[in-house]
């Protein structure tokens, strides 16, 4: 007998989940009325659906906004070469460090990719030298800064678009 887990029940998402996305893309403010309106569904079904996405981790709704112009002196992204048997460890120790609020598993020779925010160089060398490589598995960084932003674009729809 199989068992049911969460990624069993997941429901795939079809046209008007895509539709509500994209308009999310293009305005998190959006509301679930005007939402409706533009889709032609019920309030209470935008509700559902929205809050199903959420859960299920299709969206996330946030403000995006630009670390640089909140204070942030410093805003990059380190590349971290991992001993890939000590990926799982490495991945549950990155994720509690909350000046990284990006990490992904790459392919590529590294491992991880990270993006950080800092308010300092004293609070970046803490980071990488005194949290990030005495993790355990770690074997180097390559860290690079971010200079100014040039495209930050967050509607790219659907892959079924």
């Amino acid at each position: 007998m199989k068992r049911s887990t969460a990624s069993n029940k997941r429901k795939m998402i079809d046209r008007i989940d895509r539709q509500m996305i994209r308009l999310l893309q293009k305005d998190g403010r959006i509301s679930n009325t005007d939402i409706a309106k533009k889709i032609g569904i019920s309030e209470a079904t935008v509700r559902t659906r929205l809050n199903r996405l959420i859960a299920e981790e299709y969206i996330q709704i946030v403000a995006v906004s630009n670390p640089i112009k909140l204070g942030f002196e410093i805003v990059g992204n380190i590349r971290i070469h991992v001993e890939i048997k000590k990926m799982e460890n490495i991945i549950k120790e990155l994720q509690k460090l909350k000046p990284l609020w990006f990490i992904v598993q790459t392919t590529g020779g590294t491992g991880i990719d990270t993006e950080f925010v800092v308010k300092s160089l004293d609070e970046l060398n803490d980071l990488i030298f005194e949290k990030i490589n005495k993790i355990d598995g770690i074997l180097r960084t390559e860290t690079s800064l971010f200079l100014k932003y040039i495209k930050r674009q967050y509607d790219w729809g659907t892959a079924s678009d």
